[in-house]
């Protein structure tokens, strides 16, 4: 039996879908803050509850026979962090620290947890490896970080991922969403196009899928212990070329407002995904395969 915290989200739900693709027994533990009821798949059995609260928590694990974990409930709004900052670490680090110390207790298997790219801060070289230094600049990345340490520090077997910028169908255009989401919400409605800076800055994306296919095969993979491990695409590309693949993609011309830079946005952001290569046999979706899947998902559902 697998628990996801979480699995009711954008990137959750596509690995619960995988995981029971693969004959998984899957629970899904979800608070539905940010996850849709219709993202869970039908075959997993579903509890409303929050992590915060250990006791209901608790129940979970005593009532169901867990033996791994993939943590990925969590606050992940870089802006919301820097005006919350007490909230951001309730929902990260308390949370976490709940489902850790069950770990312990009920002798799970394996954690796998996710964290992100902002751990590493302005990076010093490109691309990232998992050696750099780990200075973040924003709450988010500081709780994500703690949450690292105190995983180490558990003497649970883990895998911590940190994940570029991630894609694909069920991600939410509103709030913190991703550019991809909120690009390709803008083409399906013929919204203008908003772009903070220049659009010379580059990230590298990964699709969904990947990430879920990519955990799939490391829930039962004994080799994979106690690691951090960057899940990338290891691709860099700019804004204004997202934007111009989309407009390939749909033959919509929008027009683009090219606003002030945001304040703490990074330039520059690629992770180096070498070290997952090692560990996962896996051949990572192109950016322009995964827009026209992306799109193509949206428009029928």
């Amino acid at each position: 039996m697998i628990l996801i915290t979480g699995g009711a989200g954008f990137i959750g739900s596509h690995i619960v879908d995988e995981l029971i693709n693969n004959s998984y027994n899957v629970i899904v533990a979800d608070n539905l803050s940010t996850g849709r009821m219709e993202n869970i798949n039908e075959n997993a059995i579903f509890y409303n509850i929050d992590i915060k609260d250990k006791t209901k928590l608790e129940e979970l694990f005593v009532n169901n026979k867990i033996e791994y974990i993939i943590h990925l409930a969590a606050q992940a709004s870089v802006g919301y962090s820097m005006k919350y900052p007490i909230s951001d670490a309730n929902e990260n680090i308390i949370s976490s620290l709940n489902l850790i110390e069950l770990a312990k207790k009920y002798n799970i298997k394996k954690l796998i947890v996710s964290s992100t790219a902002a751990v590493y801060g302005v990076p010093q070289y490109l691309p990232i490896d998992e050696n750099h230094d780990t200075k973040p600049i924003s709450y988010y990345g500081l709780s994500k970080l703690t949450v690292e340490k105190y995983i180490k520090l558990s003497n649970i077997d883990y895998i911590i991922f940190r994940f570029s910028n991630v894609y694909g169908h069920r991600q939410i255009p509103q709030g913190e969403a991703g550019v991809v989401s909120i690009f390709m919400d803008s083409f399906i409605n013929n919204n203008e196009i908003n772009i903070f800076g220049n659009g010379k800055q580059t990230r590298d994306f990964i699709y969904v899928k990947d990430i879920a296919k990519i955990l799939s095969l490391c829930i039962k993979n004994d080799d994979i212990t106690k690691e951090i491990i960057n899940i990338s695409s290891n691709v860099s590309i700019s804004i204004n070329e997202l934007y111009g693949k989309l407009k390939y993609i749909t033959k919509k011309d929008l027009k683009v407002n090219y606003l002030e830079e945001r304040e703490g946005d990074i330039k520059h952001s690629v992770l180096n995904n070498s070290k997952l290569i090692n560990y996962i046999d896996i051949k990572l979706t192109d950016i322009d395969i995964g827009l026209e899947k992306t799109i193509e998902e949206i428009k029928c559902h």
